[in-house]
């Protein structure tokens, strides 16, 4: 591995430190790091204070090749990484006009005057590389120290992504941050745990001795990263273990990449030229909400009903009073009536429903807190199945949300005759 491969991000930002907001760069940046053959091997979460963002780039310089902040070049009071920085590097800040004058356009194409607060934003340092944002008014700044590269980006995602992915990955390829031995894929299995698809991938890890995995858990989903720096092992022969690991996985396996259980079953339907419909009451939206996700799903997902009241359940998609009466709203029985219903009121070849108790409260002997019954209309039959689920709220209803996706994804390939 070359020495210009070691990464470190300083997440800039007391509320991250506050929990107020979730560190979603660190995930971004990860990702498209790895993809350049990069290793993330520290990161560090900063408050916004000038000795601890000093504290932390002087260990950073210490141990890393390249460093990569987020946050903190607004223009308000506790936006202090660039002078940070400067201080910690004993370099000048100097004011640049241009960048005043950036600003000030994009204020006038947005009908608004530039307030004086903006000069702050400014400031560049000393012997550094301005990199213009497309996307709001606090410019990057790229920095070399000692043979080392100092990158510093705005914490809005809507600003941060595009000027990474335009900007900072064509300035990395071109310093030379880039390992071109590296390759890896990422496949996804849904239905089976963890430690099954570790031991199905035993014989893979013992024939290539040098292949690095790296697994991932959530919500019924499991991810593994497939690596590897070895020239033994290029882009192509991965490939070829991927599609070994497809096979060897058959209805466990979803896809490559991040592809999602929406995304695999809006190709399939779109393939067949079959549509969808959904009827939800726990879940709240969250299944449609999934399917809407995608560009052009109109194709295929006419759209559906969030019955949380029973007499929604009733009047919009025809369930039986009798069903309730005798059966209760969380039931296989209303479930599958739920999804017959969305597929015929909306005019569908398929549907989709789920009901159940998502906690924490609700629930009886019959159906404890986590239950969850899952209708699903096909042309050829319906059915319904039972889960339930340990956890929170939100883990239980998005866990309910894939494990009806998943579901509906098998039966498509039972009847495309794969299974």
């Amino acid at each position: 591995m070359s020495s210009k491969q070691k990464v470190e991000i300083l997440n800039v930002g007391n509320e991250l430190l506050l929990g107020i907001r979730m560190n979603t760069h660190l995930s971004y940046l990860s990702k498209q790091l790895s993809a350049l053959g990069l290793s993330v091997k520290h990161c560090q979460i900063v408050s916004d204070e000038e000795s601890a963002i000093k504290a932390a780039l002087a260990v950073a310089l210490k141990r890393s090749d390249v460093i990569i902040t987020t946050g903190g070049l607004g223009p308000t009071v506790d936006d202090l990484t660039r002078e940070s920085v400067a201080c910690a590097l004993g370099r000048e800040l100097i004011y640049c006009d241009s960048i005043y004058q950036a600003i000030s356009d994009r204020f006038l194409k947005l009908g608004r005057k530039v307030s004086s607060i903006h000069k702050k934003q400014c400031y560049q340092i000393a012997g550094s590389t301005i990199i213009q944002n497309d996307r709001g008014t606090a410019p990057g700044i790229a920095v070399e120290v000692e043979g080392k590269q100092i990158i510093l980006l705005p914490g809005p995602t809507h600003e941060l992504v595009p000027m990474f992915e335009g900007k900072i990955i064509p300035l990395l390829s071109e310093k030379g941050y880039k390992n071109q031995t590296s390759a890896f894929i990422q496949l996804r299995f849904c239905g089976i745990g963890e430690s099954v698809v570790e031991e199905k991938m035993k014989p893979i890890a013992e024939k290539y001795p040098t292949l690095e995995f790296a697994f991932c858990v959530h919500l019924g989903l499991v991810d593994v990263r497939l690596s590897s720096t070895s020239k033994k092992i290029d882009s192509k022969k991965l490939f070829e273990i991927g599609a070994f690991c497809e096979q060897t996985f058959k209805e466990d396996f979803v896809g490559f990449g991040d592809v999602s259980l929406p995304e695999v079953i809006f190709q399939k339907l779109r393939k067949s030229n079959r549509t969808l419909a959904v009827a939800e009451s726990c879940t709240g939206g969250l299944m449609g909400n999934a399917f809407t996700d995608i560009s052009g799903v109109s194709k295929v997902f006419k759209g559906g009903v969030i019955c949380y009241a029973n007499e929604v359940k009733v009047l919009q998609l025809g369930v039986p009073e009798e069903i309730i009466e005798q059966h209760g709203a969380v039931s296989s029985e209303c479930a599958i009536a739920m999804a017959s219903g969305a597929a015929e009121n909306l005019s569908a070849d398929f549907g989709l429903s789920i009901t159940g108790f998502a906690g924490p409260e609700g629930g009886n002997s019959n159906n404890p807190v986590g239950t969850i019954h899952i209708g699903l209309h096909t042309p050829v039959g319906v059915w319904a199945k039972s889960v339930r689920y340990l956890g929170g709220r939100l883990d239980v209803k998005s866990r309910a949300v894939n494990a009806a996706l998943d579901w509906m994804r098998r039966e498509l390939l039972i009847q495309e005759g794969r299974l």
